[in-house]
């Protein structure tokens, strides 16, 4: 037969995918896929009740419904602290995993570099290589995961068009701090090159850290490409709703990848996710005690089980440390944790393009008495490895 595409031999599929598909089949609790198990916000299902029998139940404009895009702007003008024009800047996609790729494939030609910070999500160097383009990784060094200044303007030397970078970074945390961002902003500058922002977690950040937009940063708004998603912040990560922020003339690009691509996201949705975008600052303040309080259930009983971890700055993970269990494959390892322990995490080295087998990444965005009964799961690991 005539060979099919070499360029999906370069990577597998999703370790996290599939850590949830075991999950299922053995009825583990999920703590590898971050999802939650709780409703969202009563008045965001309330208005998807009216849409559903009033409309709209065809397409919405390519790029996102008007008043979807109006409350993104509006929304994200009072976080950002910039001006953003709903009908330049915005462009509504099918989660953030869209607006990566429309990202991605709105600047890079076959053959660019793009620098990736490690650990990074798995879906980063997917969606480089699916472009075409080629990674180039930078260390960020445990246990505060920071990069050397030195190796991040390297991979611009060898010729970088653009930084991928999640701020706070899934799957460790990390909360990127103001200064180590002007770092940042100094390099991409130095080279005319572009940064590409995961920031889904954004309003999933612990005291005392601070969520800076690198897009606020001075001159940064012309070099950024903005992403995010009202997955996390609004818990309906199944309703695929994301969207890119950036300079007319990247969005123009995002426009036509887009729409050719995906066509638009689905219209119902946006206008029940348009009362979510509406919500006043007391939803997000609300927002942070609710993961706050779940972090210090969920670490505190790892403290008591006695296993090690790195503790998030941010976003709603953590990665645990295996180590001591003496197990060669993490991958074996976590699948182990499904079938004996009945809890589900994902193997650590999807994350890391360094040679590491010693982590496994858990979530905490569940009900309080979900992480009871995984924790509780958990107490027993050392029966069983």
């Amino acid at each position: 037969m005539t060979q099919l595409s070499r360029r999906l031999d370069w990577f597998e599929e999703s370790k996290i995918r599939k850590m949830t598909r075991i999950a299922n089949k053995y009825g583990a609790i999920n703590l590898s896929q971050g999802f939650p198990d709780f409703d969202p916000p009563k008045e965001i299902i309330e208005e998807l009740q009216r849409a559903a029998v009033e409309g709209p139940h065809q397409y919405a404009v390519t790029w996102g419904s008007q008043e979807f895009r109006e409350a993104v702007a509006r929304k994200q003008e009072r976080f950002m602290g910039i001006k953003i024009n709903p009908d330049e800047n915005v462009v509504v996609t099918c989660g953030s995993t869209e607006a990566m790729m429309a990202a991605m494939m709105s600047i890079c030609e076959v053959g660019d570099k793009v620098a990736i910070f490690s650990p990074f999500y798995e879906n980063y160097a997917a969606d480089t290589v699916l472009c075409g383009a080629v990674p180039i990784y930078i260390p960020l060094k445990p246990p505060t995961f920071d990069f050397d200044r030195k190796q991040l303007e390297e991979a611009f030397k060898q010729g970088a068009k653009a930084l991928i970078l999640c701020n706070p970074s899934n799957p460790i945390g990390k909360v990127f701090t103001r200064e180590e961002l002007l770092d940042i902003a100094q390099i991409v500058t130095k080279y005319d090159a572009y940064v590409i922002t995961d920031e889904v977690y954004e309003h999933i950040v612990y005291e005392p850290h601070k969520h800076t937009y690198f897009a606020s940063l001075p001159g940064m708004f012309e070099r950024t490409i903005s992403c995010s998603s009202l997955s996390k912040t609004y818990s309906i990560t199944g309703w695929r709703l994301g969207y890119v922020i950036a300079p007319k003339a990247v969005i123009d690009q995002c426009k036509k990848v887009h729409d050719f691509l995906t066509v638009g996201a689905a219209a119902p949705l946006q206008r029940a996710a348009t009362v979510g975008l509406n919500f006043g600052d007391d939803y997000y303040k609300e927002l942070t005690k609710i993961y706050t309080k779940k972090r210090e259930l969920f670490l505190s009983g790892l403290d008591s089980i006695g296993l090690k971890y790195f503790r998030p700055d941010g976003a709603y993970y953590v990665m645990v440390n295996i180590e001591e269990f003496g197990i060669a494959s993490d991958e074996a390892f976590a699948e182990k944790l499904i079938k004996e322990i009945g809890v589900a995490a994902v193997p650590g080295s999807s994350f890391f393009k360094e040679d590491v087998n010693n982590y496994i990444r858990f979530h905490f965005a569940k009900k309080p008495e979900t992480l009871e009964a995984a924790l509780e799961r958990l107490s027993e690991i050392r029966k069983h490895f």
